[in-house]
């Protein structure tokens, strides 16, 4: 009996972890604006893009050479599911979200990011079979209302329909899809490879596409920058790689692994929750009680996501 109540510990323990990393590795996504904006004066999207992935092939190829083990007996479903994550989630997500970025309304282009679930949710149900959780369209409207409040606060969406319409929010819309698809796709690989060979990959299969569309793109690298200037780009792309990139990956996968796909992407809501405190704490925007009860919104929605999680796997 003792032994039963410790598995059962142990498992709860690895539920309420699981999410959570989720939580943080989204929640790193929050800084990465930061970083592509200053090199968007420098780079193009494509070259920031192909740039940051070549960084994490340096560090994705010796895990994979050591995970190599998880690419015996790959199917077919597996394949596709790698270029989805890789080229899809990875490659052109990453072009578009920051092209979103360089075209269109900031707050717009984090707001429409949530839309993820949407797409996650509809994927998982078609392909992992994921049964919803308990209230789970309630709780998801109401962590979508807080992340309104959050970006617009009590503004009509009439009032914001000119953020919308434009080139900048529909590049981020497409982001989205793909980001939401790649959550799934990531939770279907996790269940015959560990998540740093998943992370690994995800990097190393995009490079060779990244490298066409570069080359196609047809702009010129700006080689005429002074030593400091080159310097300065070179800290904020290694940076950018390295945090909102790799340790929020790893990080990520790694909750992926214990949490599924409809319950992550809720998760990955604290993603706008940073967006708004780097606005507050960088370009002095300062946070209103409208936003906080946004943020206390979606913070309740994640509590009681993890909660009732953590009761169905213990009882499963």
């Amino acid at each position: 009996m003792n032994n039963v109540s410790e598995v059962s510990v142990q498992r709860t323990e690895r539920v309420k972890s699981g999410f959570w990393l989720v939580v943080l590795g989204a929640a790193l996504w929050g800084i990465d604006p930061l970083f592509r904006i200053i090199l968007l004066e420098s780079l193009t999207s494509t070259q920031i893009v192909l740039l940051e992935h070549i960084i994490l092939f340096l560090v994705a190829a010796p895990v994979l050479w050591r995970n190599r083990s998880d690419l015996r007996g790959l199917r077919m479903t597996h394949l596709i599911a790698l270029l989805f994550i890789s080229w899809g989630g990875s490659a052109l997500a990453t072009i578009l979200f920051t092209q979103g970025l360089a075209h269109g309304n900031l707050n717009a282009v984090l707001l429409l990011q949530k839309l993820q679930p949407l797409f996650a949710i509809v994927m998982a149900r078609i392909i992992l079979k994921e049964m919803l959780p308990k209230y789970f369209g309630s709780l998801f409207v109401l962590a979508i209302f807080g992340t309104y409040l959050l970006t617009f606060g009590w503004t009509l969406p009439l009032e914001q329909m000119n953020d919308f319409v434009q080139v900048g929010s529909l590049l981020a819309l497409g982001a989205a899809a793909l980001w939401g698809g790649s959550t799934v796709m990531g939770s279907y690989l996790l269940r015959s490879m560990k998540y740093e060979t998943v992370t690994s990959l995800r990097f190393i299969l995009a490079l060779p596409l990244l490298f066409m569309i570069t080359l196609f793109e047809g702009h010129g690298w700006n080689l005429s920058m002074g030593a400091g200037a080159a310097f300065a780009v070179g800290i904020n792309l290694l940076l950018q790689a390295l945090l909102p990139g790799l340790l929020s990956l790893l990080l990520y996968y790694k909750g992926l692994s214990s949490t599924k796909a409809s319950y992550a992407t809720l998760a990955e809501l604290s993603f706008p929750m940073v967006g708004v405190l780097i606005n507050w704490v960088v370009f002095q925007q300062a946070v209103t009680i409208t936003q906080l009860f946004g943020f206390v919104l979606i913070w309740f929605t994640l509590f009681y996501i993890s909660r009732q999680k953590q009761e169905a796997e213990v009882l499963a």
